[in-house]
């Protein structure tokens, strides 16, 4: 029997097996870089180390973000066993700030032409300028200086610290693929951006793709540092799959987006009050603790100033305050400034992306001060209305004897109710009578002046 055609369905099968695992993934990273970012590239590199991908090629076009999320994204891109090529595009994109250090991390990094990387200059948080307060216009002028002085000594230590640390970070990633540490140091210290050309002749980048497909034939057959190792990249036909990102990305992003976060926490509280203030509704209460637990959740994620979120929940104890005991206004006032300033403190980060929009803060401020002042109204409104129920509306009114008062007492009918009355006058049944006086359960009545019996 002939081997030879079994050998060669062997080999056709074995090749094809091979030629069919050969694939590229394209992750997609866009917009502001996250807590939701982190995690979607995590899970990516998990799946892609089981399905053993022959390259991950992430495609950036990011103004920065959160320095925690770059740092998770680049210990999943140093420690991966499987390549990594960062390719800034298409035309137009950027890799600003956190996106420079996960481009200098990869072990391929390439640009489209037209695009720019840099300004990866750390924002230092937390340390005000050398402003006077207020109290220190009366101090002496020497007090003032040495104040000035410790302020600024404190905000530049934290900024050498801080510059310090990014500067030895982004150096280290850039030494890590043999890339240009000169310049790396200079993102971090001088803010400095470059283009697509000048970065390929700066030994920046490793070379210039428009599309996709060009960055994997030229970096087919590229020699790269893998986890130590020197390895020769084999991408000779490859299938080329782009990545849709999941549902628990699109969730993550939207509630740990500041705005949503902000009003899932507004919702929630206010949830919780409205249940315990009409305990029993049951919808506020469970909508308040879903919304709260949401909140809680985000906000973990996100850098959070906590003397900013105690000013917020100051400011709602106060409204609640002035809701249940009415101040008018003094409580409610106070607490719509408490909420104000823990809005604007909330987020512990400079970039925009990641701050509470102000025009949120001021319609939620509007909506709490309007609120407030119709509470008011509304109270001036009943204090200036004259009883209508309870025992004091009696007074004044007539009322129709029903047996004749012998003693100086007995019953009468007033509103269809039968009380205890006393008189200094004579009373026969069937009179009327008008209260002068509701003393306890007994009515102290006389004789109307327009007396008659009733027939």
């Amino acid at each position: 029997m002939n081997k030879w055609p079994i050998f060669w369905l062997l080999f056709l099968t074995f090749f094809c097996f091979t030629a069919s695992a050969k694939e590229v993934w394209v992750i997609p990273v866009q917009g502001a870089i996250g807590p939701a970012t982190s995690d979607y590239i995590e899970r990516e590199f998990q799946l892609a180390q089981q399905q053993d991908i022959s390259l991950m090629i992430l495609k950036m076009d990011t103004p920065g973000g959160l320095d925690s999320a770059m740092r998770s994204i680049i210990q999943n891109i140093t420690s991966s066993t499987i390549p990594v090529a960062t390719w800034v595009g298409p035309n137009g994109a950027r890799a600003a700030s956190a996106g420079t250090y996960i481009l200098l991390a990869s072990h391929i990094a390439a640009m489209a032409n037209a695009t720019n990387l840099g300004a990866a200059t750390p924002v230092a948080i937390g340390i005000s300028g050398p402003e006077s307060s207020p109290s220190d216009e009366n101090s002496p002028s020497s007090q003032k200086d040495a104040k000035n002085s410790e302020q600024v000594s404190a905000k530049t230590t934290l900024e050498k610290k801080v510059i310090n640390d990014a500067s030895a970070y982004i150096k280290g990633l850039a030494k890590l693929h043999g890339r240009n540490e000169e310049w790396a140091e200079k993102a971090v210290r001088e803010a400095a951006s470059i283009d697509a050309q000048t970065a390929l002749a700066g030994h920046v980048i490793d070379f210039i793709a428009d599309n996709l497909e060009q960055v994997i034939e030229f970096a087919n057959g590229r020699e790269i540092l893998l986890l130590g190792n020197k390895n020769k990249l084999s991408l000779d036909e490859v299938s080329l799959i782009e990545r849709v990102p999941d549902w628990r990305y699109s969730f993550l992003a939207t509630i740990t987006n500041p705005n949503i976060a902000y009003i899932l926490m507004l919702i929630g509280i206010y949830g919780l009050i409205l249940e315990f203030y009409s305990p029993g509704v049951g919808l506020p209460g469970v909508l308040g603790g879903i919304c709260l637990v949401l909140a809680m959740y985000a906000m973990q994620m996100l850098p959070i100033n906590y003397a900013g979120l105690a000013f917020i929940l100051l400011g709602l104890l106060l409204l609640v305050a002035e809701a249940f005991s009415p101040s008018f206004g003094a409580l409610g006032l106070g607490g719509i400034v408490s909420f104000i300033l823990g809005s604007i403190f909330l987020m512990d980060s400079d970039l925009p992306e990641y701050q509470i929009a102000k025009p949120l803060i001021m319609a939620l401020a509007l909506l709490s001060t309007t609120f407030i002042l119709l509470m008011i109204a509304l109270l001036l409104k009943i204090r200036r209305k004259t009883v209508t129920t309870g025992v004091d509306r009696l007074v004044g009114r007539l009322a129709i004897v029903k047996d004749d008062f012998d003693t100086g007492q007995g019953w009468v009918e007033i509103a269809g109710e039968i009380w205890h009355a006393s008189s200094a006058d004579s009373l026969l049944a069937g009179q009327k009578v008008r209260v002068k006086q509701v003393s306890g359960l007994n009515l102290i009545v006389c004789a109307n002046e327009k007396n008659s019996l009733m027939e």
